[in-house]
């Protein structure tokens, strides 16, 4: 029996999961007697919990979407959109010891410390408050998209502009199987003006029962009742919870669909030999070797400006459990994201390139693989994943709002009263993520809209730890200037009729055809292109031209081949900027255009904050004494022997200085210990087990 496309089984699944995880919201809620408690579980959590909160919090279904839909429109190539955080993770071994170190309750905290500004502390707060609207829109955008995929609507119920889009969808996927060289003149300029409805999201390959706005609402006021009864506790427990389901909903589908294609074996028969290559060909795909190099560094500016970040490292009990728990979390993700990109893989040899969005293709297998229950259990799994994420990014923006916002400019209250704001600013930022998966279709979009701001903030954080000489003036300009061109500047000229249009803006890279060799099939050796399967064959693909300062660049009127041009997506003013100094970007590929954008991202702050450092005055010299004091004092079993041991380093200077590696310079860079080397070396090593077992998983069946 099924209701709206979900069979009871599956119902009651999601019925049970729900009920649980708020009955565990609000046994937690009843010991958060004090902010300490509700923002940061007393800094009590142990190795287990910091395990599964790291675990949980770093993981999201968007993610696992988000590498599945660039697997499938790519290869494993396209894995690198999210896999990159692989070769940074290694770093985190150092923030987890500063942001434990540092004592505070919220990153803006460290800005209104490090630079004695409140103004900075608060414009950090207002900023990660503003972006969680659109950090929450990703969640809710992929658990609709899984529903829509397991909730379709049969041909019987569509409307007459459903059917008509549904079949131009089918019409357009015909059109694109006959090779380009042999369609005729009537049937390239059909193919054309179905091509850019397709871009502009006009034909799809179906409908769905589930209501998007619907659902956002529900599942929205869902997490936001059991995070604003729980707390950062209640967040912790329910992570281990949705940590093993998280495991679940990354691995059943990949066994199940390698039955259905016979193996590694069928699944290199099935899909093209190209997209099995771990960096992709420099003209095939968006992510090149030195593009995941760009994206790393870019990502690894940005990733000290996460706000949960504060919060998952305060909560653990030592510094050697927040580490422990932020490496060994961090490593659980990039293991279950192998399977993320064989369920990419996957998709292609079950789908081909039929599904006119990619996001789809998760939700897709999910309906066509699992059996009643299972469907309900995964749809648990990915509602898990977003939520482990959402009630930890929801209460990191409670804590900011109240103590960067909301306590310096209306005084001390009580802490009553603070419960109660923070509880209400949970619910007010979820729901108003609901605006942004409303107004953002496309997960890529959003990937590469997150991955550049950040860094307008996490580039002051890395050298305020490390570089005395960093100055107020200097990080409220370079925040200034990079807000403007990362932020307003692509918001603005993307909604400007007259940017959208102007031809400079409309430049697109040229097409050509590319070959690639990739095994025989049955029907190559039936037509004599090869004599035995699994011979090398050579075949063609058409690579069209592709939007360089807008995400894409279409028609006006579809049916009209002579209509104006339009941009459209995201525009890069990265590129703009470097196109002032005369580079002439046709002749790029997709991928050297995307790495320019992101070495640009990565050093461009730098450049600004130490240019303008060497121009102002830096922070008095015995606050940054008491300031460094902190992050050389290892934190202490209680909370009277953590705050001696912290004034005894500021009252003997040459304490710290034994500590330095350049003992009489402005960078204070600590001397490494056993611990240090232990942990990052190690770190390393993991990475290369990990790139081992990826190797292997693509490299099985040739």
């Amino acid at each position: 029996m099924h209701v709206l496309g979900l069979h009871v089984l599956d119902i009651l699944v999601l019925t049970v999961y729900i009920v649980g995880i708020l009955w565990i919201g609000k046994k937690v809620g009843e010991k958060n007697i004090d902010t300490r408690n509700f923002f940061l579980a007393g800094r009590s959590l142990g190795k287990f919990f910091q395990f599964f909160l790291n675990f949980g919090t770093s993981t999201n279904a968007d993610q696992a979407v988000a590498v599945t839909r660039e697997t499938y429109r790519q290869g494993v190539g396209g894995m690198w959109i999210q896999f990159l955080v692989l070769f940074i993770t290694p770093f985190y071994w150092f923030i987890a010891l500063w942001y434990r170190r540092i004592r505070l309750t919220t990153v803006g905290d460290l800005f209104t410390e490090r630079f004695q500004s409140r103004v900075l502390g608060g414009s950090y707060a207002l900023f990660t408050l503003l972006m969680a609207f659109v950090g929450g829109g990703v969640g809710y955008m992929v658990a609709a998209k899984t529903m829509m995929a397991v909730t379709p609507k049969p041909a019987e119920v569509l409307t007459v502009e459903e059917e008509r889009a549904v079949e131009q969808y089918r019409e357009y996927l015909d059109l694109r199987e006959i090779d380009y060289t042999d369609r005729t003149a009537e049937e390239q300029g059909r193919y054309e003006v179905l091509h850019q409805k397709q871009l502009r999201g006009e034909i799809v390959g179906f409908h769905s029962y589930t209501n998007r706005t619907f659902f956002y609402f529900l599942y929205g006021l869902m997490v936001a009742a059991y995070t604003m009864m729980g707390g950062f506790r209640g967040a912790a427990i329910t992570d281990a919870v949705q940590g093993m389901l998280i495991a679940f909903f990354s691995v059943i589908l990949v066994p199940l669909g390698l039955a259905q294609l016979g193996g590694f074996s069928g699944l290199h028969a099935e899909v093209p030999d190209f997209k099995f290559a771990l960096f992709g060909s420099v003209t095939l795909s968006d992510y090149a070797w030195y593009t995941i190099i760009g994206m790393a560094l870019s990502n690894l500016v940005s990733i000290v400006a996460v706000a949960m970040m504060m919060q998952t490292a305060g909560s653990a009990r030592t510094e050697n459990t927040a580490r422990f728990g932020m490496i060994a979390g961090l490593f659980g993700k990039r293991f279950i994201m192998l399977f993320w990109v064989m369920a990419g893989l996957i998709a292609i040899g079950l789908y081909g390139l039929e599904l006119h969005d990619p996001d789809l293709a998760w939700g897709m297998m999910t309906r066509d693989l699992l059996a009643p229950g299972l469907i309900g259990l995964m749809l648990v799994g990915i509602l898990a994943a977003n939520m482990s994420t959402l009630d930890t990014m929801a209460m990191s923006n409670s804590a900011l709002f109240i103590r960067n916002l909301y306590q310096p400019f209306l005084g001390n209250k009580s802490e009553r009263h603070y419960l109660w704001v923070g509880r209400l600013t949970i619910a007010v930022t979820l729901l108003g993520g609901i605006g942004a998966a409303l107004y953002i279709d496309n997960l890529l979009e959003l990937f590469r809209y997150f991955i550049s701001i950040p860094a307008i903030f996490g580039a002051p954080i890395w050298l305020g730890f490390i570089w005395r000489r960093l100055t107020k003036v200097a990080v409220g300009v370079e925040i200034i200037i990079c807000f403007t061109l990362f932020a307003i500047i692509p918001n603005l000229f993307m909604a400007s009729d007259w940017a959208r249009t102007y031809p400079a803006f409309l430049q697109q890279t040229e097409s050509y055809v590319e070959t690639y060799l990739t095994p025989a099939t049955e029907e190559d050796v039936a037509e004599g292109r090869a004599t035995h399967v699994g011979d090398a064959v050579e075949r063609e693909v058409f690579i069209e031209a592709r939007g360089i300062f807008f995400e894409s660049v279409v028609r006006q009127d579809p049916a009209d081949p002579d209509s104006p041009l339009i941009g459209t997506g995201r525009f890069e003013a990265e590129l703009w900027v470097l196109s002032w100094f005369g580079i002439d970007f046709a002749q790029f590929q997709k991928s050297q255009l995307v790495a320019l954008r992101f070495f640009f991202i990565a050093t461009f702050p730098f450049v600004l904050l130490i240019g303008v450092s060497f121009l102002t005055r830096p922070v008095a010299k015995e606050h940054l004494d008491r300031f460094y004091a902190k992050i050389y004092t290892p934190v202490a079993a209680t909370q009277e022997a953590d705050d001696q041991a912290v004034e005894e380093a500021f009252r003997n200077p040459e304490m710290i200085r034994r500590k330095k590696l350049l003992p009489d310079s402005q960078w204070e860079i600590a001397r490494p210990d056993r611990m240090d080397y232990i942990g990052f070396l190690g770190s390393w090593a993991v990475v290369g087990i990990v790139i081992l077992c990826l190797w292997g998983m693509v490299s099985i069946g040739r």
